[in-house]
């Protein structure tokens, strides 16, 4: 029986796959590395590294690009915002807003016929 703390010769492959995706196209890759080995040791390995541009993820978490990965893991590339999502709130919000007043009453007509 060998002793917890000798050197183990063999380490554990981990089996992974790295996913980018665009609205016309998409990237994956599968790759088996070694136990131990992080998102960014993935992504090198996978040949997709140079398209992180911004966060890095497994399975719709976000994570450090330092994050140790399991077998079977599917590291995710995020794409960039292509809008604020606060600012597209405010002009949705705004037009929405500007429509009730140029119909001269925020009630919907189905409530005013209601009342009479």
């Amino acid at each position: 029986m060998p002793l917890r703390s000798a050197p183990r010769r063999f380490m554990a492959v981990l089996k992974v796959e790295v996913v980018y995706a665009l609205p016309e196209r998409e990237e994956s890759a599968r790759v088996a590395v070694q136990s131990g080995a992080t998102v960014r040791d993935v992504l090198a390995k996978s040949g997709l590294l140079h398209l992180v541009r911004g966060k890095v993820g497994i399975f719709g978490k976000v994570v450090r690009d330092d994050a140790p990965v399991a077998d079977g893991d599917r590291v995710e590339i995020y794409r960039p915002l292509a809008v604020d999502p606060k600012q597209a709130r405010r002009a949705r919000a705004a037009t929405y807003t500007s429509r009730s007043r140029r119909a001269g009453s925020a009630r919907s007509p189905s409530r005013a016929a209601r009342r009479r």
